[in-house]
C-alpha cells in the first residue's frame, strides 16, 4: 500500500498558489498553532489580498516570521486576525494594523472549544461549520501515509476533524514527535499537500537567569520532593530551576508539561526526571508543544523518553490532576494585596494570554501532594528608567484576572514563598507585603490599611 499512498500524495500535491484558492470571501482560516503556522501558503494567502474580502485568519502564539496576511494587509482591509495566545508578533501586528484581536482561551479545554463551535460564536448558521479551511504545517509524510505534528500536537487533531477543508504544508525540518496520542495525520484525512522550502523552525533563544531569578528558583527547589511531577513554562526562572534541581539528590521526578522546554533536556539526560513513579505515560515526559532551541527540536525526534499528546489529556485539570504529587510553576507580571494573579496585560495593553496556567494552578492544587507556585520578581522597571512593585494594591483599570484570588497557592518571589490557599484577605495582603521589595512594604502598609484589608495589630504567629 505504500506506492499507493505515493499516488495519493502525487494526486493531492498542489502548488501554494493553487491551494490558497480554497479560500472564499468571508471564509475563516485555521492556521496551525506555534510553529505549525505556515509560511509558505500564508504567503500565497496574502498575495490574494485585493480578490478576497472578509477573510478572518486565526492562529495561537503567532511565531516569526510576521504572518504576510498582516504585512501585506496594513490598513486590515482584507484579513481580521485573531490570536489565541498573545506572542510578541502578535503584539507587534496590533502595532502595525487595526483588526488584530485576543480570543481568550481556557488551553486545557481547546479541542472542546473547537469540537463544540464556541470559539466561532459570531458565524452562527454559517454553512460550514463556523470555519471553512486549515493551513497546517507538518514533517514529511513516512511510508505508512502519516505526517507528524511534530512539536504543535496541541488541538491539531480537533482542528483537522473539525474544518471541511486541511491543505499540509510540509517542512522537513520539523521533528517526528512519537505518541502519546493525536500526533499524526493520515493522508486520507487532507485534501491538499504543499511542499514549502523547508524554512528552519522559529526557535527560543536560550534565556541566561539573572540573580533574582536564580533565588526565585532557590525558594521553588526547598519545597521540591522525591517524585514530584513537575510543570514548567519559559523564561530564566525555569531554567534556573531546571539546572539546580540537576545538582540536587531529588531523584525519579516526572514530567507533564504543556509546553516542553530546553530545562527538560538536563532534567532527563541527568537521571533526575525518569518517570518512574508516575500513574501516567509512566517513564514518560508529556507534553503538548514545544518551543525552544533546535537542540531541544532535535532532542525530541524519535525520542521514546517523550510523549506527545493533545491538549486535553495533557492540560484538564479532570485528568492531570489524578496525577500524584503534581508541581505546577508558571509566572505573572503581578499580583494585588488581594491575591488576585494578573499574568497577560498591562492595563488595557494585551501582553500574553491565560494559556495553560488556569489548567495547571487548578489542577496542581487538586492533586493528591500536588504544589502550585506562581513566581514574579519583586519589581519592574519602566522605560524611563523607575522602579515599580510587582505586588501592588490594586490592579490598574483594564488589568486582567488570570487566576482569582480564591484559586492561588503559592506565591514566590527572591524574598520568598508564601502559601495564601485559604487565607484571610488580611493574612494574604500580610504575606505578600512581607515578599514584596523592602523599598515598597510601608506604601502596600499604607494601601492594605485604606483599603481595610490589614492593619498592623494584625500579625500572624
Amino acid at each position: 500500500m505504500a506506492n499507493g499512498y505515493w499516488q495519493m500524495y502525487r494526486e493531492k500535491l498542489r502548488t501554494p498558489e493553487e491551494a490558497v484558492k480554497v479560500v472564499k470571501d468571508g471564509d475563516w482560516v485555521d492556521y496551525g498553532f506555534f510553529n505549525g503556522k505556515p509560511v509558505t501558503l500564508d504567503k500565497a494567502l496574502a498575495a490574494r489580498k485585493d480578490e478576497l474580502k472578509n477573510v478572518v485568519v486565526i492562529m495561537a502564539v503567532t511565531l516569526p516570521p510576521i504572518p504576510e496576511v498582516a504585512v501585506k494587509d496594513p490598513q486590515g482591509e482584507t484579513f481580521t486576525i485573531i490570536d489565541m495566545h498573545f506572542s510578541p508578533i502578535t503584539r507587534a501586528m496590533q502595532q502595525m494594523r487595526p483588526n488584530v484581536f485576543y480570543n481568550p482561551l481556557l488551553f486545557g479545554e481547546g479541542e472542546f472549544y473547537y469540537e463544540k463551535k464556541a470559539i466561532y460564536p459570531y458565524k452562527v448558521g454559517h454553512h460550514k461549520n463556523y470555519k471553512d479551511v486549515l493551513f497546517l504545517r507538518t514533517g514529511p509524510m513516512d511510508e505508512n501515509g502519516y505526517f507528524n505534528y511534530g512539536i504543535h500536537n496541541a488541538i491539531t487533531h480537533v482542528q483537522i476533524k473539525t474544518t471541511p477543508i486541511v491543505v499540509l504544508e510540509v517542512n522537513n525540518n520539523i521533528p517526528k514527535a512519537l505518541g502519546g496520542a493525536r500526533e499524526q495525520v493520515h493522508i486520507t484525512e487532507v485534501n491538499y499537500i504543499v511542499e514549502s522550502e523547508n524554512e528552519p523552525l522559529a526557535e527560543l533563544s536560550p534565556v541566561e537567569p539573572s540573580e533574582v531569578e536564580k533565588k526565585i528558583a532557590s525558594h521553588i527547589c526547598a519545597y521540591l520532593r522525591d517524585g514530584d511531577c513537575i510543570q514548567l513554562g519559559i523564561g530564566g526562572m525555569p531554567n534556573a530551576l531546571g539546572k539546580m534541581i540537576c545538582d540536587t539528590d531529588l531523584k525519579n521526578l516526572g514530567g507533564n508539561t504543556e509546553m516542553l522546554v530546553d530545562s527538560f533536556i538536563d532534567l532527563v539526560e541527568s537521571g533526575k526526571m525518569n518517570g518512574l513513579n508516575k500513574e501516567f505515560e509512566r517513564g514518560k515526559v508529556v507534553y503538548s508543544f514545544a518551543l525552544g532551541t533546535k537542540r531541544l527540536y532535535e532532542w525530541i525526534d524519535n525520542n521514546t523518553a517523550l510523549a506527545s499528546h493533545g491538549v486535553e489529556y495533557v492540560n484538564h485539570p479532570l485528568n492531570i490532576s489524578k496525577i500524584k504529587n503534581l508541581v505546577s510553576i508558571n509566572q505573572c507580571l503581578e499580583v494585588d494585596l488581594y491575591g488576585q494573579v494578573n499574568a497577560e496585560s498591562i492595563g488595557f495593553k494585551q501582553i500574553s494570554g491565560t494559556g495553560g496556567m488556569w489548567d495547571f494552578v487548578t489542577a496542581a492544587y487538586w492533586s493528591e501532594g500536588g504544589r502550585s507556585f506562581i513566581c514574579l520578581p519583586s519589581t519592574r522597571t519602566d522605560k524611563h528608567g523607575n522602579t515599580h512593585s510587582r505586588i501592588v494594591p490594586y490592579f490598574e483599570p483594564g488589568t486582567i484576572v488570570t487566576c482569582p484570588r480564591t484559586m492561588v497557592h503559592f506565591i514566590v518571589t527572591e524574598y520568598g514563598a508564601v502559601c495564601l490557599k485559604g487565607d484571610s484577605t488580611w493574612k494574604k495582603a500580610e504575606k505578600l507585603i512581607s515578599i514584596a521589595h523592602p523599598d515598597f512594604r510601608d506604601d502596600l502598609i499604607k494601601a492594605a490599611e485604606k483599603q481595610k484589608i490589614w492593619r498592623r495589630t494584625n500579625k500572624i504567629n
